[in-house]
């Protein structure tokens, strides 16, 4: 039986919250066609605020949703701290979400990478929680990535990575046959995330990489990229307040007439394609 705690903080999801953060989520749900009839989802819980609001709201969908579907809430342990461990099944427990947590040795393997040891790690992780998902009879993956994740993830590709991508709502694995990640919280904003959190006086993790602990993901000045994106952002909201919806837009009405080259995976394509034929 649920504790009144427990409860108060399920209310408040579909009263204080339920504009910013459930009928969000119901949008993005229904905008992208993230859930259809009869699908078996794993929800996947790292620890931080974000997954357990993620665990949360699709409890509220299911109970309150169009349609049926069914849910495995699974956490993954890469290697955390026996307190870091113990701090996820605490939450877990406090929030009513009964999750199935299986051990990886992910920060060991990658302990001794030198060169892009979050890229490998977040790769290894997903590999893992597909492999999950699929002995528990799923068909796809719930992440918990918001809109803050996403804009600053199409920042990061332009100025670090020379490339125009974005964080994608859906995506199909292409090692796991029929299965695919989907993003229910990609209309979500990180603050009413963590306004939903302090308000109910919850603490999550914060980040528990051993990378982050020991500043190997930091560069010479203490500061992360993604921190770095974010400071950017906010500077430019200062003289522009929609900087942060453009930049969302800006990956929605890609004009291909005005680009000078793109590629898909099979194969890349040049302006001057075009250009010469109509010569």
């Amino acid at each position: 039986m649920q504790s009144e705690r427990t409860q108060a903080i399920e209310h408040s999801i579909i009263t204080k919250y339920k504009k910013t953060l459930f009928h969000k989520m119901i949008r993005a749900v229904k905008d992208y066609e993230l859930i259809s009839r009869g699908d078996k989802i794993a929800v996947c819980i790292s620890g931080g605020k974000d997954s357990m609001l993620l665990a949360k709201l699709m409890q509220e969908l299911s109970r309150h949703g169009e349609y049926p579907f069914e849910m495995e809430f699974i956490a993954m342990d890469p290697g955390y701290h026996p307190q870091n461990r113990q701090k996820i099944i605490n939450n877990a427990e406090l929030l009513g979400i009964p999750i199935t947590l299986f051990d990886t040795d992910i920060f060991g393997a990658v302990a001794d990478i030198q060169k892009n040891p979050c890229y490998l790690c977040a790769r290894m992780r997903r590999g893992h929680l597909y492999k999950q998902a699929q002995l528990l009879g799923c068909n796809k993956i719930a992440l918990g990535h918001h809109f803050d994740d996403v804009i600053e993830t199409i920042l990061m590709g332009m100025l670090y990575g020379a490339q125009v991508q974005t964080m994608m709502p859906r995506i199909k694995s292409t090692n796991f046959e029929e299965m695919e990640l989907i993003r229910p919280m990609y209309y979500l904003r990180e603050k009413d995330i963590a306004a939903w959190r302090d308000d109910n006086r919850l603490d999550f993790l914060q980040c528990a990489c051993r990378f982050t602990e020991q500043n190997a993901a930091l560069d010479s000045t203490g500061t992360s990229k993604r921190q770095e994106i974010k400071l950017l952002i906010q500077q430019l909201k200062k003289t522009n307040p929609q900087v942060e919806m453009n930049i969302f837009r800006s990956v929605e009405r890609v004009n291909l007439s005005t680009i000078i080259g793109y590629y898909n995976e099979k194969e890349e394509h040049h302006f001057l394609e075009n250009f010469k034929k109509e010569m």
